[in-house]
């Protein structure tokens, strides 16, 4: 179902620029940073029945300094045409609204995005989907040249990748191994499945 004009502005005014046919698109940061800091302060005693009380400190300190830096874009910015800072809904809403705002499609792979095994462990625990997950201090790129994106960040000592690319027409693809699925408009963050999501949600007044 398309969009209204009204939802279609309050979409594009999220997006700083959009994409062209042909971009690369690319993840800087770690996604799932904020996501899994917050699982890690309200699911605690579920936590440590699997993790020691220092992983889980020493987690929440390593994700900080995972966040990507405001003046990320500045030393390329002629090759940027999109940008998005990552939140509700993580990774999969992020590119959603990057690729319906621009009015392209994509093929991406899961499995090329950033992510720190940390919380890969922490999801696989309480069941959650690390690419729904709140995701502050992570970007979205749509780059001419990607390659070039990722070495800039990586010089930078920022987690960086070139992730997929937009292409012509509506279909976006989702690729993990030998699986390939469309990407679907965006439902609620995977932290609104707890007991106490909601509550949370709204005291941080979360932007869907």
């Amino acid at each position: 179902m398309k969009l209204g004009q009204q939802a279609m502005e309050a979409l594009k005014s999220q997006i700083d620029g959009a994409l062209e046919i042909g971009d690369d698109l690319v993840v800087a940061g770690v996604i799932a940073i904020e996501g899994t800091q917050i699982l890690i302060e309200k699911e605690k005693e579920k936590l440590l029945e699997y993790f020691s009380d220092g992983f889980l400190w020493n987690t929440v300190r390593t994700l900080e300094k995972c966040r990507v830096p405001e003046m990320l874009s500045e030393p390329f910015k002629d090759e940027i045409h999109a940008r998005y800072d990552l939140g509700t809904g993580g990774v999969l809403s992020g590119l959603w609204k990057m690729t319906e705002a621009s009015g392209t499609g994509l093929r991406a792979d899961l499995r090329a995005i950033p992510v720190r095994q940390e919380t890969i462990e922490i999801c696989e625990r309480l069941d959650v989907n690390l690419y729904k997950l709140l995701s502050d201090g992570a970007v979205l790129l749509g780059c001419t040249d990607g390659a070039k994106v990722v070495q800039e960040c990586l010089h930078q000592q920022i987690p960086a990748a070139v992730i997929g690319k937009a292409v012509e027409g509506n279909d976006r693809l989702l690729y993990s191994g030998g699986l390939t699925r469309y990407l679907e408009r965006p439902s609620q963050d995977e932290l609104t499945r707890f007991s106490w999501g909601e509550k949370w949600r709204k005291d941080k007044k979360w932007q869907d």
